[in-house]
């Protein structure tokens, strides 16, 4: 376990372990929400694996492969134990958070479904966690539940539960919301749900770096989550199944490496979670995500939160004063995630803009269309903090915005 003292907490000493930050000494990266850099540790467990230990993992009874198998099960217990699972057999691997939620809407909701129940979502989530409910429900004749928001930017909890009734079979919900920041009230929702026997999958993309998050605490039924958002590798994903769900899980993806036996006729599966790591996995991307979980667990995590809290709040406070700007949502309880608009200038303009001065921005949608629709915005320009911004990244930003803004007027 790692100790408390002489966890890092400055966001210069800790920008320093990214070696990207020194190949580009200028660069002001503020689109966290969309991917975090990676750690020069992450960087080089990744790399001494290629070099050093390639290998594919379970059958090989040599050395190397018996050394990745290890490594492989190895990062499965240690995301387990990051997250308070009750077994390393909770965690599932999957190329991301979108192929986490479609393996949960296609493996285990799909197949017990019944036509007339309905899925609830809300209007924030991100497309990854609405389209999969979507289109299950147009398959089996259910009903989309959506869970509208109030003039914050934050759910209406009495519309939500009023949403979920006997005929609900899951709730997904995002733990916090990519365009507006908000952190919503996963415990109360969770327990809301089970209250109508239904199902909760929450989607901790956003959150999963920086908020600690015990799954046994949240009861939650799945938990999915991304590694190239918590300073890991691009294509690895985690998905966490409650032990109740354990035998509904279904297949997947078919081939080797999820069988238990297979003759002419038929063919047995192994339990979750191999059933769904079918063919050869991404062995270095979860030696990395777990390499990237050590790192996490360097960070004191509570006062960075509380160092990006203060950030945000004078992120906030600067974009409002400049003339024309209108910010996008104002949560209560909200992360460190800023969208906003500027009269007459496109998203896409400004941050084109943004990037002559080395500052690195989304512009656009962000993946949640119907939320935009409802706001009766066609795109946002989207910054977003992690544990290496400080005070200024975000007078650079508002300086260039500035600029921008005199130039074009």
């Amino acid at each position: 376990m790692v100790q408390q003292r002489g966890l890092l907490s400055d966001p210069e000493v800790i920008k320093n372990q990214f070696p990207i930050f020194s190949k580009h000494p200028k660069l002001v990266y503020l689109d966290n929400a969309a991917t975090t850099q990676r750690s020069q540790s992450v960087i080089d467990r990744i790399s001494n694996f290629h070099q050093q230990e390639n290998a594919s993992i379970r059958r090989g009874a040599y050395r190397l492969a018996s050394q990745a198998t290890q490594g492989f099960e190895a990062g499965r217990a240690a995301i387990a134990n990051f997250f308070g699972a009750s077994s390393s057999e909770c965690i599932a691997f999957t190329s991301g958070t979108t192929e986490s939620i479609n393996i949960v809407a296609r493996s285990i909701i799909g197949p017990k479904v019944k036509e007339g129940s309905n899925i609830v979502v809300t209007l924030m989530e991100h497309h990854a966690n609405f389209i999969p409910w979507q289109v299950l429900c147009q398959e089996k004749s259910l009903e989309l539940r959506v869970a509208p928001l109030n003039d914050r930017g934050e759910l209406d909890m009495n519309k939500f539960e009023e949403l979920i009734d006997y005929r609900t079979v899951v709730v997904a919900v995002t733990h916090i919301s990519n365009t507006l920041g908000t952190i919503n009230p996963i415990s109360e929702i969770i327990q809301l749900a089970h209250r109508q026997r239904a199902s909760v999958l929450i989607d901790v993309a956003q959150s999963a770096t920086l908020y600690p998050i015990n799954v046994q605490e949240l009861d939650c039924d799945f938990l999915v989550c991304s590694a190239h958002k918590m300073f890991g590798p691009f294509g690895v994903g985690i998905l966490y199944v409650n032990p109740r769900h354990h035998q509904s899980v279904q297949p997947y993806n078919y081939g080797g490496g999820i069988i238990h036996s297979v003759t002419v006729n038929k063919t047995d599966f192994l339990p979750y979670p191999r059933n769904l790591e079918a063919g050869t996995p991404n062995v270095a991307g979860v030696i990395g995500i777990a390499e990237a979980i050590r790192f996490i667990q360097t960070l004191d995590r509570k006062k960075i939160n509380q160092q990006l809290h203060e950030l945000t709040a004078y992120a906030r406070q600067q974009l409002a004063e400049i003339e024309g700007l209108s910010l996008v949502g104002n949560p209560n309880n909200s992360s460190s995630i800023v969208s906003f608009t500027m009269d007459g200038m496109h998203p896409h303009d400004i941050s084109s803009f943004l990037n002559e001065d080395n500052i690195a921005v989304r512009a656009g949608q962000h993946c949640t269309q119907p939320l935009l629709d409802q706001l009766g915005l066609p795109a946002t320009v989207r910054a977003s903090f992690s544990a290496y911004n400080c005070l200024e990244d975000v007078d650079k930003l508002v300086t260039s915005l500035r600029e921008m803004k005199s130039f074009w007027t």
